[in-house]
């Protein structure tokens, strides 16, 4: 796990050594054991890196990394096949003088070129040149694990880093991007569904997963292309439940046990929840024999009616493990927000962010490098709630004739399910179910009704904003692709970016057992009623690991989330005085209205129930 960097142009001037460190140094953090910079021979390439030593803790596998006198690469993330992919190569003649996977994937590529991808089992953004093509190959993971941002002027140059900072530091100009503040305040977006590349900075592009790109070294010309997609309409009806089930346990034992591989010490965060808690007890089962104690980490809200304690005992008592936890508080928040909101670099949706950075904290207390996560499931196992309502359409139009049976299963089990209550079927359900085009349009239409009666923004900035502004909206159509949008069009990405920049803030590395690609391929070849089925979401992991989880989380039918007393702590009178802050900014750049600034903010909402106090205070930082 590292931090990368790099300055690509035609202009040799623009390639040098002092520029190079100030990008690696701005991400220090991303890797504290070492640096490494390079330039190429004809200097029109330059790589930095900084490193976190995982597999092999020698020099020798220090970056940039050079193989067979034409490749140079910087690399950030982890190839846990490498040790397959290593055994077929040297099958081939090559030979290898680390043990490293970067090696490994240079060694790869010599082999296959672009079709060494479909071949990788990780985590991973790498830039590789390419001497004797004088070209520069750049890939991202499929699931988007991993970050890689650019700033490309055709035939000018190409900069690239781990962080959006790596480019500031570089010299591109640091300009809020008002289309996605304007979505932000919004709808809470925080990607644009249409262009995922968008962020909130002009000049700053966020390199697609599931894609590769090549660069011209020459003329400086980027071409990018998709490696890996999923096709959620090929669907095995042919599978029995008791294949399903079996497959399901072979393929996530086999994501765990290769996501063990490291020569430091491994951990895991534990909510409480059913992905970690897995995670945790599968972790447990494929120690047993090496009397090994796990650590886990965990945060905990004595009092607060959701905290999730008591299901994190069951675990804690059921397998071997060290828990350690930390219960963070608005005071921590104070403190941290300023540092935690740079290493964030954008905007994000709730206090559970600082929850988790909390969590990172404490493993890096506690001398944990790596640590096991269950991130990835609730995307493409149908965990969430909201997905009741593609599951029923879908059964309504694909199955009729499990419909009736599933969905009375589903009212009686949910039926005194307080945190996630059942689903009505009301007027917007039949507008979403049977005419889903005109939900939208009808949207736009209530939302300026909403500005003209109590406008939120200044008008200017409504004005300026409002006919760029493409209201979010998700599938209706049947489970699977509203999973896939979930998994494609931003949801996990958002996820994905909170974890990526809270572990690699206290120089830690997340890996995450539900996102390899077989087991993602796998699950979405399943029918429906094999993802949810009476009542139950993530059915087919439920009963593939129902011998192994305790039974209360086995079967636990609510779902909270890593959830923090937010509303308490935003009435704080330290978070009052910071949002307020916020509020003046925004006040003073002409973006919120005289009516909103003079109103007193507290714990008010928008009208779709996200806290206004929250999105003010975002919105404020990403302006100072």
């Amino acid at each position: 796990m590292c931090g990368i960097a790099g300055i690509i142009s035609p202009e040799i001037q623009k390639v040098n050594l002092p520029l190079l460190k100030k990008m690696t140094g701005i991400i220090a953090h991303r890797g504290p054991d070492g640096e490494g910079h390079w330039i190429s021979e004809n200097g029109k390439v330059g790589f930095g890196h900084r490193r976190l030593s995982i597999i092999d803790l020698s020099h020798q596998a220090d970056q940039p990394m050079h193989f067979s006198s034409r490749y140079t690469i910087v690399f950030n993330g982890e190839i846990y096949n490498y040790i397959e992919l290593k055994a077929i190569l040297s099958k081939k003649g090559y030979t290898f003088k680390t043990e490293s996977d970067t090696e490994v994937l240079m060694a790869l590529y010599d082999y296959k070129k672009e079709d060494c991808l479909g071949m990788l089992d990780g985590m991973f953004a790498f830039a590789l040149y390419d001497k004797d093509q004088n070209e520069l190959f750049i890939a991202r993971d499929r699931f988007g694990e991993k970050p890689f941002y650019y700033s490309y002027i055709p035939g000018k140059h190409f900069l690239f880093g781990s962080e959006m900072k790596c480019l500031w530091a570089a010299g591109v100009q640091k300009e809020v991007n008002n289309r996605m503040l304007f979505s932000y305040l919004s709808d809470g977006s925080i990607h644009n569904q249409q262009d995922l590349s968008e962020t909130f900075y002009h000049h700053c592009s966020n390199f697609p997963n599931s894609h590769y790109g090549k660069l011209s070294i020459e003329n400086c010309e980027l071409s990018i292309n998709r490696y890996y997609d999923i096709h959620p309409e090929n669907i095995n009806h042919s599978i029995t439940k008791d294949q399903a089930i079996e497959r399901f346990r072979e393929l996530f034992y086999t994501s765990v046990n290769r996501r063990l591989r490291s020569d430091v010490a491994v951990g895991s965060s534990l909510s409480g929840g059913l992905d970690s808690s897995l995670v945790v007890c599968a972790i447990d089962e494929l120690k047993r024999s090496t009397h090994q104690k796990q650590n886990t980490f965990s945060a905990v809200f004595p009092g607060f009616a959701k905290d999730e304690r008591q299901y994190m005992d069951f675990v804690i008592n059921k397998t071997n493990v060290l828990p350690h936890f930390i219960t963070p508080g608005a005071e921590g928040l104070i403190n941290d927000f300023e540092d935690m909101f740079r290493h964030q670099e954008e905007p994000f949706g709730s206090a559970s962010i600082y929850v988790q950075y909390c969590v990172m904290r404490l493993a890096k207390e506690n001398n944990v490098t790596v640590l096991l996560d269950g991130q990835g499931a609730d995307e493409y196992l149908a965990g969430y709630h909201p997905y009741f309502n593609q599951y029923f359409n879908d059964l309504r139009i694909n199955y009729p004739d499990r419909y009736a049976s599933e969905y009375a299963a589903y009212l009686k089990l949910h039926k005194d399910n307080m945190v996630n209550p059942v689903i009505k079927k009301d007027l917007r359900y039949y507008v979403r179910s049977r005419i889903p085009g005109l939900l939208k349009p009808a949207k736009s239409v209530l939302q300026y009704y909403h500005h003209q009666r109590s406008p939120f923004f200044s008008k200017e900035f409504y004005d300026d904003n409002f006919k760029q502004y493409s209201i979010p909206e998700r599938e209706f159509k049947g489970l699977s692709s509203v999973l896939y949008q979930s998994l494609y069009q931003g949801d996990l990405q958002n996820l994905l970016r909170f974890c990526d920049r809270n572990s690699m803030a206290h120089s830690r590395e997340v890996r995450l057992p539900f996102l390899y690609h077989e087991l993602v391929d796998f699950v979405f070849s399943l029918p429906p009623y094999l993802k949810i089925h009476s009542g139950w979401t993530k059915w087919i992991m439920r009963k593939a690991f129902e011998d192994l989880l305790p039974e209360p989380i086995t079967w636990r039918k609510d779902k909270i989330g890593y959830e923090p007393p937010q509303k308490n702590w935003i009435v704080n009178q330290q978070m009052k005085d910071m949002i307020h802050e916020s509020k003046i900014i925004l006040y003073q750049k002409n973006i919120i209205s005289k009516k909103e600034y003079e109103h007193e903010t507290g714990n008010r909402t928008f009208t779709d129930g996200r806290m206004k106090s929250w999105g003010i205070l975002m919105a404020g930082n990403l302006l100072k």
